[in-house]
């Protein structure tokens, strides 16, 4: 073989080497980020959306939210079930950093958790999506008030899963050193913040299922954590891999 044919050969081979660790790197970035995605097209989805109607509301407001509003909620229904894959991809990412940092413990309960409560969102999702698309016009008003009382209790007790989800990355960040202490305490507070989200059974007010606590408390301090753990992933610099 000629200096020349070798000099080519390396050459080839070295090309697609190259531009298959720059696509790794890209995607990789990208799937650290989707904590930042999710909390951005979540606060999109919310503007579409609207507000949910009250447990045990009256037939008017039902119908008038449900069938009135049918297309703003469908489309709503669609970005929210797009963000579905944010939680997953971000779920994804985490694990994969926890793993590398030998807490692959902490990462497969951030898998469990994350897919947990992805299942129970897109449960809820379906629920409203039906009510909006045909079952509040069909004028069985009982029907209607039962699922939309249903979709609030999946909102409390999704909140289990959720701190889950927060134990599972402050611990296993924590734990492989990847954040300080003061972030730590912070994290574990979330994880509580998330547990008595679980409680908010009351009949009315703060603590109700479609209260303050349930309906904005928890749901920004889960964002903020999911941006922060976010950030944390994108400082870390991705491991050379072929898995990606």
């Amino acid at each position: 073989m000629s200096a020349s044919t070798a000099v080519h050969d390396i050459s080839t081979t070295a090309i697609p080497s190259s531009a298959s660790a720059t696509m790794s790197a890209f995607w990789e970035r990208l799937w650290r980020s989707s904590g930042i995605q999710l909390a951005g097209l979540f606060v999109v989805t919310c503007i579409i959306y609207g507000h949910q109607p009250q447990v045990a509301a009256s037939p008017d407001a039902l119908v008038s939210i449900y069938s009135g509003d049918r297309t703003r909620i469908l489309v709503a229904a669609i970005f929210a079930g797009l963000n579905i894959l944010n939680l997953l991809w971000f779920a994804a990412a985490l694990r994969t950093a926890l793993t590398e940092a030998g807490q692959d413990g902490w990462g497969a309960a951030a898998t469990a958790s994350s897919a947990t409560f992805a299942g129970m969102y897109l449960l809820f999702l379906a629920i409203v999506a039906a009510l909006s698309f045909s079952v509040a016009g069909s004028g069985n008003i009982a029907l209607t008030s039962g699922l939309n009382d249903f979709a609030w209790a999946l909102v409390v007790l999704s909140s289990f899963p959720r701190a889950m989800l927060i134990m599972s990355g402050t611990f296993g960040l924590w734990r492989a050193g990847l954040i300080s202490n003061p972030v730590f305490a912070i994290g574990v507070a979330a994880v509580v913040l998330g547990v008595l989200g679980g409680t908010t059974w009351a009949q009315g007010g703060f603590w109700a299922p479609d209260g303050t606590y349930s309906r904005l408390v928890f749901p920004i301090v889960g964002l903020v954590w999911i941006v922060g753990v976010s950030r944390v992933l994108l400082t870390q610099k991705p491991s050379p891999r072929s898995a990606w």
